[in-house]
């Protein structure tokens, strides 16, 4: 695997992608449509001077885990990308977030669009992209959680850097919360059956990301795993010995999700291989990424071996011959 490689301007690119950026709009914004108002393209506004000063903090203050663009032309949009931190399921990934500022911003709260993928790899993140946060005002909370015209988007991203994208992502549902501070059995399997799906989807993430990176990422999504794809691919390998729920806990993985791990391994290598060719440019990257992934790539999610089925059916026969 050539992790890493490429060409000279490939990875002078690399170095020259920003944190913060402002960028020209990008088509595929998901809150491209909505209406600007009138208010974010006044100077003197309260609105604008509160998005100036939140554009020099996001400058200033973001995490290195963090990337966000802006747009000079709608100051009420930003999109943003977090990846994903060592010791969660969502290790390396990359999660977009597009974000709109309404009218009376910051009296209230921005939307949030997850680009999901038609996915569900966390209790607030759905598949139809909603973002279920106290701080957004989309999820119950204390006061003190709530949104106020202090709040600011960096706060929004961080929230969802730590507060979802963490190592147990099952307890996120409230209905689960008294059993996070726990180490019962009972819990402990059930956050290790979670973090089980919860990889496969992140790494299926990771596919469709290559496959269709959002406009002005599409540099930063190639050279990103082009730089962590023996690392990624290693992670891999490691979670067919064991699954990491939190510190050092190691936790043996189940025979379906090592099953699944291994699927996954063939479907990024192949596609790792495919952006870790030199000599040619990022563009030709992300076609070739999209010739090699096949519809077919994904229609069987999370199978049980035919083999572990045929034994289920057995073993009642089994069973009844031994006893006989």
């Amino acid at each position: 695997m050539a992790s890493g490689s490429g060409s000279e301007e490939n990875q002078a690119t690399n170095e020259e992608f920003k944190h913060f950026d402002i960028v020209q709009e990008a088509s595929d914004h998901h809150y491209r449509n909505s209406e600007q108002s009138k208010s974010f393209s006044k100077v003197n506004s309260f609105a604008h001077r509160k998005i100036m000063r939140e554009w020099r903090s996001l400058e200033k203050d973001l995490p290195e885990s963090i990337y966000v663009q802006v747009y000079e032309t709608r100051i009420d949009l930003l999109r943003a990308v977090i990846i994903g931190a060592e010791g969660t399921p969502y290790h390396n990934g990359l999660f977009f977030f597009d974000i709109c500022l309404p009218s009376d911003y910051p009296f209230r709260p921005p939307k949030v669009y997850y680009h999901s993928h038609g996915l569900n790899l966390n209790p607030n993140l759905y598949a139809d992209g909603t973002v279920c946060l106290s701080l957004l005002n989309t999820w119950y909370g204390a006061k003190t959680e709530k949104w106020t015209q202090n709040s600011t988007i960096l706060q929004v991203l961080v929230s969802i850097q730590a507060l979802v994208l963490n190592d147990r992502p099952y307890f996120n549902e409230p209905s689960r919360e008294r059993g996070k501070n726990r180490n019962c059995p009972k819990w402990i399997k059930n956050v290790v059956t979670y973090n089980e799906k919860v990889f496969i989807l992140s790494c299926k993430t990771m596919l469709y990301t290559m496959q269709n990176p959002p406009k002005n990422f599409e540099i930063f999504v190639i050279e990103h795993f082009c730089k962590r794809a023996d690392s990624i691919l290693a992670n891999v390998m490691a979670y067919q010995d064991f699954f990491l729920v939190v510190g050092a806990s190691e936790i043996k993985a189940s025979i379906t999700f090592k099953w699944n791990l291994r699927r996954m391994h063939s479907k990024l290598k192949r596609v790792f291989d495919t952006i870790s060719k030199p000599n040619i440019n990022n563009s030709e990257k992300i076609e070739n990424v999209k010739k090699e992934m096949k519809p077919h790539m994904f229609k069987i999610d999370f199978i049980v071996p035919a083999f572990l089925v045929l034994l289920a059916c057995a073993l009642p026969f089994w069973v009844m011959f031994m006893l006989s």
